[in-house]
């Protein structure tokens, strides 16, 4: 898990800090934070993760097309792309590897 929230987090605009790679560099209005890599929480919390579903939403392929999650019990998939997690345990655990997956993806 650590390295799909580090995944995530460079997503989402943090960077590496240069000096202690265990940690990563949040950009706020308010200056610099640091925010510790193992104290993410993509995986196990909603406020975490609906913030990348949203960012993934906001993006377009090539055609201009927007992506678009489906989640349905414990499925989850990605509109426009090839996306597909079926019988997750729990709801929450098929959006963040439907997120992961498509990360990977994009950064190809």
């Amino acid at each position: 898990m650590k390295n799909e929230n580090k995944l995530i987090a460079e997503f989402m605009y943090m960077r590496a800090d240069p000096i202690d790679k265990s940690v990563m560099i949040k950009m706020t209005l308010q200056g610099n934070e640091v925010v510790p890599i193992d104290s993410m929480e993509y995986q196990s919390c909603w406020k975490w993760l609906m913030p990348v579903v949203d960012k993934i939403e906001s993006l377009r392929d090539a055609d201009g097309n927007a992506y678009r999650f489906l989640i349905d019990m414990c499925n989850a998939e990605i509109e426009n792309t090839d996306i597909i997690v079926l019988g997750a345990s729990y709801k929450r655990d098929a959006v963040y590897n439907a997120v992961v997956e498509f990360i990977n993806q994009y950064n190809k």
